[in-house]
């Protein structure tokens, strides 16, 4: 007796060796890619890292209860899985945007009237409104692309008549391969987008960085990189085994209803019923490593391949950042938690950003743009936020990489007035503010009724003349289609009521006749093009480029400008540094009178012709 029970006890420990070698260690943190970085969610503590435009890393992280500490219905099975997946939808999504303000560019540090509005009658923020508005968008997205469509493509495949007296249990199956069909479609067509690409690197990086905690390695960026970018606790593997749960499920109980609202109500309603079984089969599978079990994960495996790719070390050292910042949280509550609104020292801020652009103008510009102060006023400034000095470097970067800080900022002042570019159009130059006071002067000596604006590419001139003599016929033109877009827009902006007329050169106006033809065009030499700065080069090069010679356009307007002008009309043309006796040269058999004034270098810029 004694023989059998000392039998038994050495059985029993055997079998406990055996169950504790299949079972796995799992890491109670979990996590998902996010815009430019990764969060991470652990039993007491959640920590968003983002890899910032200035190349640092940003951590955001905040406490939560513990599943003991919360109401039981979230330690019920079933009932944890379907919690689980709803809050998913919004906590995934506001992660996703509160990333995006790190990272992004055309964030707001002001709220916005429509943000004070929320604010104020919903008593919610905007962003969590933009979050609900989000979840249910992708909500209904995914019921039509993975619910509707693949119950209607089903009904017309079995209306065939071979297949129309089929058992209820195949079409349900034959849905559930169309979804299925559908899905992984759907996946790889986005995996080309560049964000999305990106994303699923940052996919990679978690998966490595967790399964480098769970198999006991020191979490540094060599060794995350050895590890494999798919794991078995995956939302991807999650969506596999709802859409096999789904597809069983349906099959046994739904049955298949003739009406295709119907079908899609039941499946919607089984839908939490669905989620919750899904979710404890993830948890369970991924607790063990055997024969048995990787049979049983390895579709949903297979599937993360096209969800995670591999990381750059840096998006591993991201993804390592968010997961010790859970690790110390959850182990030691003293630790304070981050914001991504935590200051930056305005000085720190600068200096970086004039590293980037070089001229204190520009940085001083930069920064009134990211903070709202005037110019004056940044002597007085000690900190800027996070958010704030993110949009500056961003800008500051693009900067450095040649792009006019007009295109970044996505317009200019000219004359006074605003006016929005981009590369599209040329930027307004100071010359041209000269131009267009020398032909303002003009046109209140000879009381002018009519003005063409030749060339007028941003319609900055146009504006200029039209707020400054209200009661002046503008009439603005340009050969691009691009361009008299924008300039209608910016004519709009600044409530200047001006007549567009897309045509190159002359040839649309034919009839017309103008007090005033005001034209700045394309002087540039086609040789000299290449020897231009490279923000220069940004903008539109037909807008630059005047020919072999400089002179294309002035030949055009010498032949053809005095058809369009009124019996004591007056030309007012912009000219490139060196071509005053070219002018006089072109114009001077129809031009009895041309005067020429210099601009702020003193290189001749502005030429009056008149007849008489």
């Amino acid at each position: 007796m004694e023989a059998e029970q000392k039998e038994n006890t050495v059985n029993n420990k055997l079998k406990k060796d055996k169950i504790k070698k299949t079972k796995k260690f799992c890491s109670n943190i979990g996590g998902q890619a996010v815009l430019e970085g990764v969060m991470m969610r652990g039993s007491k503590s959640k920590a968003i890292a983002v890899r910032s435009p200035d190349g640092t890393i940003v951590v955001e992280s905040s406490r939560h209860k513990s599943v003991k500490e919360k109401n039981i219905i979230f330690r019920i099975p079933i009932i944890r899985g379907v919690i689980s997946f709803f809050m998913s939808l919004f906590t995934g999504i506001s992660d996703m945007m509160r990333s995006a303000e790190v990272y992004g560019a055309d964030i707001q540090e002001e709220p916005s009237k429509f943000e004070k509005f929320v604010s104020k009658k919903l008593k919610i923020s905007a962003t969590t409104l933009i979050t609900i508005i989000s979840v249910l968008l992708g909500l209904a997205i995914a019921i039509a692309l993975f619910v509707i469509l693949p119950n209607y493509l089903t009904s017309l495949l079995f209306e065939i008549d071979a297949l129309y007296h089929a058992h209820a249990i195949y079409k349900n199956l034959c849905e559930g391969v169309i979804r299925m069909i559908i899905f992984i479609v759907y996946i790889v067509s986005i995996s080309f987008m560049k964000d999305i690409k990106r994303t699923f690197m940052y996919h990679g990086a978690e998966h490595k960085t967790i399964s480098c905690y769970e198999h006991n390695l020191e979490l540094t960026v060599e060794n995350a990189q050895k590890m494999s970018t798919v794991h078995d606790r995956c939302g991807t593997t999650f969506t596999f085994i709802v859409l096999v749960i789904s597809i069983l499920l349906f099959s046994l109980i739904a049955g298949w209803q003739e009406s295709l609202w119907l079908r899609v109500i039941i499946r919607l309603a089984l839908l939490p019923l669905v989620a919750g079984i899904s979710y404890e089969i993830l948890k369970f599978l991924a607790k063990f490593d055997n024969l048995f079990v990787r049979i049983l994960k390895a579709p949903g495996l297979w599937l993360q391949k096209l969800t995670t790719k591999q990381p750059t070390d840096e998006m591993v050292e991201v993804a390592i950042k968010a997961f010790k910042t859970v690790l110390e949280l959850d182990e030691n509550p003293q630790i304070k938690t981050t914001n991504f609104s935590d200051p930056v020292e305005y000085s720190k801020s600068r200096e970086m950003i004039k590293e980037l652009v070089k001229e204190d103008s520009d940085t001083d510009w930069i920064f009134c743009e990211v903070t709202g102060l005037k110019r004056q006023e940044l002597s007085t400034l000690l900190t800027v936020t996070l958010i704030q000095h993110n949009r500056a470097y961003f800008m500051a970067k693009e900067k450095s990489l040649g792009k006019p800080l007009q295109y970044i900022l996505g317009y200019t002042e000219f004359y006074g007035y605003r006016i929005n570019v981009d590369e599209s159009v040329l930027i307004p130059r100071p010359e041209t503010e000269l131009a267009v006071e020398k032909a303002l002067n003009i046109c209140k000596d000879i009381n002018a009724k009519s003005l063409l604006d030749l060339c007028t590419g941003s319609g900055a001139a146009a504006i200029a003349f039209k707020k400054q003599l209200p009661d002046l016929n503008v009439t603005a033109s340009d050969i691009s289609s691009k361009a008299i877009k924008k300039a209608r827009k910016n004519a709009k902006l600044n409530d200047a009521e001006i007549k567009f007329i897309k045509s190159d050169m002359f040839k649309k106006l034919k009839g017309k006749k103008f007090d005033i033809v005001f034209c700045n065009p394309p002087y540039i030499k086609s040789e000299d093009i290449k020897g231009l700065q490279e923000e220069v080069k940004k903008e539109p090069l037909k807008a630059l480029d005047g020919g072999a010679d400089g002179l294309d356009y002035y030949r055009i307007l010498a032949q053809n400008s005095d058809e369009f002008l009124t019996d004591k009309g007056i030309l007012v043309l912009e000219i490139g540094a060196g071509q005053s006796e070219d002018i006089i040269s072109l114009f001077g058999e129809k031009y009895k009178n041309i005067e020429f004034s210099e601009d702020y270098s003193g290189i001749l810029r502005i030429a009056v012709l008149k007849r008489g």
